[in-house]
């Protein structure tokens, strides 16, 4: 059975950081692009940040400058360092990826339970 475990939210003043982390653990044969989406009240999901296996990234113009997202392929995580927040990144931010989890499977996503980030003063 394949988790995504994310860690690292909460409350932060505008103008801080926080940093999120999101571990793939269970039976995984390949780890494919990994991602964090964002789903504000009231508002769809939202793709934030991804990067692919080989480590390249793309970013959602709302974040260029302020995100990086990075990956440890040996730990199948993926991080995502917000600095400068603003009281609009306020969300529920998910982690996604796309992985093998079995040999003979097809490439399947799976998505962490969430975590909250709050920026507030």
């Amino acid at each position: 059975q394949v988790q995504l475990v994310e860690s690292g939210g909460g409350l932060a003043q505008p103008g801080g950081s926080l940093r999120l982390s999101c571990a793939a653990s269970g039976t995984i044969v390949s780890v494919n692009t990994m991602a964090w989406y964002r789903q504000a009240p009231g508002q769809e999901r939202e793709l934030v940040a991804g990067i692919t296996k080989g480590g390249m990234p793309n970013y959602a113009d709302s974040v260029k400058g302020r995100f990086t997202i990075s990956r440890d392929n040996n730990r199948n995580t993926v991080y995502l360092q917000m600095n400068s927040l603003k009281p609009e990144d306020t969300a529920v931010y998910y982690c996604n990826s796309l992985l093998i989890p079995q040999v003979g499977r097809p490439w399947t996503a799976y998505w962490g339970q969430g975590t909250q980030v709050t920026v507030s003063s």
